[in-house]
């Protein structure tokens, strides 16, 4: 029994002394972290990239780097990180992750968030009432439960779009009815403008206006001009004027239309933007068709398309700065509305001579048709320009692999 006893107080003793020692240590690691010898761990990182979407929901794939200051982990496993990404302060997507155990250094720590596409008409209807302008902040904060203690981190990256820029053009295009006993042109068209209208929970207008010229003897009457809108072929919208313009003989007269998106057909038309097999990753073909009915001095009249006027333009964005892959099929410029014809402004009448199409001979037209758009206007915060600012690789100098470096407020 003396022996059983001794051997119980040498036990004691050694578990009182393990007990001692690790309380001094915890009691140390407490007070370096008091004292400000070791640190809050923070986000080194953040990796934002678009995973599977549907018409409903987009995945928001998340890699976060948290580094850890301290050479070591001991008792690291209360921090937790919270993040949202916002595009014009419409929240898009909000995730974190709890009881994260992390080690001296960085961690890399993976999950997903499903981003709902009910988020994408509030976000499109920002972007287009700031003139085409986004700006993405993602907002991310460590909290540790151990110290009590939080770091916030925000970085922001701007996105810039002009899907109507290049409609405004001085070009002058024919519109030929291509009809028995109808000399051609019947018009001209000598100038386009756009804009953005007022846009609502409903739809997006683009309003815009065509100077009309007429070259022949008689007046010709536009009873109406229609328009096809789509946006990598998904019908956005489509529609006609209901209003008639009397185009005088050797005259002009300006033809208002407005053309309306509709906003309920925006998340069919996300689901293609980022399905890199359609045009590419984040790239959407913008296209507008129109037609005019135009009736004739003899009171018939004719559906004539408008095809020197139909309006193409590609869109790219990089939202999280992923790096654009464009797909098969599209090509360098896209932009331009131009059919590949010269013949504005040189067509000629039935005896050989020029016609006239109003922009150099009469008095009554001044427009100069020699105006030429290129379709290459459209800038884009993804394409390595250096609008996004903060990201220390948008010089193009560098290859961040889309990692946007974070760092703590305080």
């Amino acid at each position: 029994m003396a022996l059983n006893g001794l051997v119980s107080a040498l036990t004691a003793g050694k578990l009182r002394v393990a007990l001692v020692g690790l309380l001094v240590v915890a009691a140390a690691v407490g007070g370096a972290f008091a004292l400000g010898v070791l640190g809050v761990p923070s986000v080194a990182a953040v990796n934002n990239s678009f995973g599977d979407v549907t018409t409903e929901t987009t995945v928001v794939e998340t890699d976060l780097v948290v580094s850890n200051p301290n050479p070591v982990g001991v008792g690291l496993d209360g921090v937790s990180v919270n993040y949202t990404v916002s595009m014009n302060d419409v929240e898009m997507a909000r995730g974190g992750r709890e009881g994260i155990g992390v080690a001296s250094g960085n961690s890399s720590i993976a999950f997903e968030t499903a981003l709902a596409n009910d988020a994408i008409l509030p976000w499109w209807t920002s972007h287009v009432r700031n003139g085409e302008r986004t700006t993405v902040a993602i907002d991310a904060t460590v909290t540790s439960d151990l110290l009590g203690r939080s770091a916030d981190l925000t970085r922001t990256r701007e996105i810039e779009t002009d899907l109507i820029g290049a409609f405004a053009s001085e070009e002058t295009r024919p519109v030929n009815a291509d009809a028995p006993l109808v000399d051609d042109p019947v018009l001209y068209v000598n100038e386009t403008r756009g804009r953005w209208g007022t846009v609502s929970e409903a739809e997006t207008p683009i309003e815009m206006e065509f100077d009309v010229y007429n070259p022949n003897l008689e007046p010709y009457v536009v009873t109406e001009i229609g328009y096809d809108v789509t946006m990598n072929d998904v019908a956005m919208g489509s529609g006609s004027t209901e209003e008639e313009y009397v185009i005088p003989s050797h005259g002009s007269e300006t033809v208002e239309l407005t053309a309306a998106l509709r906003n309920e057909r925006l998340d069919e038309w996300w689901v293609t933007h980022l399905d890199e097999s359609v045009n590419g990753h984040q790239v959407s073909d913008l296209r507008i068709e129109f037609y005019a009915v135009v009736e004739l001095p003899t009171g018939e009249e004719l559906t004539v398309p408008l095809d020197a006027l139909t309006y193409e333009e590609t869109v790219e964005t990089d939202i999280f700065d992923e790096g654009l892959h464009r797909g098969d099929g599209t090509s360098a410029d896209r932009s331009s509305g131009d059919d590949g014809s010269d013949d504005g402004g040189t067509a000629t009448d039935g005896d050989g001579t020029a016609s006239d199409d109003g922009t150099t001979d009469d008095g009554d037209n001044t427009t100069d048709g020699s105006g030429d758009t290129s379709g290459d206007d459209t800038t884009d915060g993804g394409s390595g320009d250096g609008t996004s600012g903060d990201n220390t690789s948008d010089d193009g100098s560098g290859d961040d692999d889309g990692l946007l470096p974070l760092s703590a407020d305080g």
